[in-house]
């Protein structure tokens, strides 16, 4: 075939036709990225652990939304049967969009995904790198170059919603007329919320998600505690206890204080960042034992 010619910018690539000849310099078909020689050829690399994360995170963020505003709309302060039926409906929504994404994605039909290793930020936004040589004319090579990890998280907020407003529409018209629908009205603001969020800082997620998460825990435990009205050690810990409701919320925050380690440090060094999974109920216990030192009744107001 000789000595190929390179193209221009870094993700413009040419094309195996079906006579054998290369294409001209252009956009890699999706599924596919340019290598060294610059031609396009299949993505089949294997998610790393860092993009499952990412993935995870995608799934674990709509669903927190969705028992957020099933449980906002209740206005309890406990469970409730109505309430609880919700949430389990939408972990049943979350979970089969999850599923059908997967399958959906090459290789079709299958759990396992393959897909581009991430390079750098500019991966994510290949469209702010189109090439314009000699400055006489663009060179369009738009592409996914993260294949699937972009279209996929479209892909599983269109199959959410497409399956809320099959199941969460028949809860509404059978069984709990109120709730169900004021959730699904909340749903249809948020999820297109979340995919323009997705299309404009998908690639800055990809890479700060996991001390997001950390941070959001830590200040979202503190919010839950100071809706207390009293602040004292043994109300605090008497409140959660008793309550099935505080217990739930407080190990919900747990789980993701301890996904959000997991995501920094990836269990580079099993051992040491294991043991760093101890340190999960730290900010619960740190607001528990000083909240009474910061209660303004105590401050002098002269």
């Amino acid at each position: 075939m000789g000595e190929i010619a390179g193209c221009p910018g870094w993700y413009c690539g040419r094309k195996i036709l079906e006579n054998g000849e290369l294409s001209e310099c252009g956009a890699c078909p999706r599924g596919f990225r340019r290598n060294d020689s610059f031609i396009c050829i299949p993505c089949n690399d294997n998610p790393t652990f860092y993009d499952w994360l990412y993935l995870g995170f995608i799934v674990l963020f709509l669903l927190i939304l969705h028992l957020f505003f099933i449980d906002m709309v209740s206005m309890r302060r406990s469970f409730s049967k109505n309430g609880l039926i919700l949430h389990c409906t939408a972990i049943i929504e979350v979970t089969v969009s999850s599923i059908f994404s997967l399958l959906l994605i090459r290789p079709f039909g299958s759990l396992e995904i393959k897909s581009c290793a991430v390079r750098s930020i500019t991966d994510w936004y290949t469209l702010l790198h189109n090439p314009s040589p000699n400055y006489e004319g663009t060179v369009h090579c738009t592409q996914e170059a993260v294949y699937p990890l972009y279209t996929i998280v479209f892909l599983f907020y269109i199959l959410n919603l497409l399956f809320m407003l099959i199941f969460r529409s028949w809860l509404c018209w059978k069984i709990l007329p109120r709730q169900s629908k004021m959730s699904i009205y909340a749903a249809m603001y948020y999820l297109p919320i979340l995919g323009i969020t997705h299309a404009i800082v998908g690639g800055l997620l990809y890479y700060v998600f996991p001390y997001l998460i950390v941070i959001l825990s830590v200040i979202s435990c503190a919010v839950h505690f100071a809706f207390s009205i009293n602040q004292t050690v043994f109300s605090h810990i008497m409140t959660t206890l008793v309550s099935p409701r505080n217990m739930v919320i407080l190990f919900g925050h747990w789980c993701l204080h301890a996904y959000g380690i997991t995501s920094i440090t990836e269990f580079k060094e099993p051992l040491f960042h294991s043991l760093l999974i101890l340190l999960v109920p730290l900010p619960t216990l740190f607001y528990i034992f000083t909240a009474r030192f910061t209660n303004p009744k105590k401050f002098d107001k002269s």
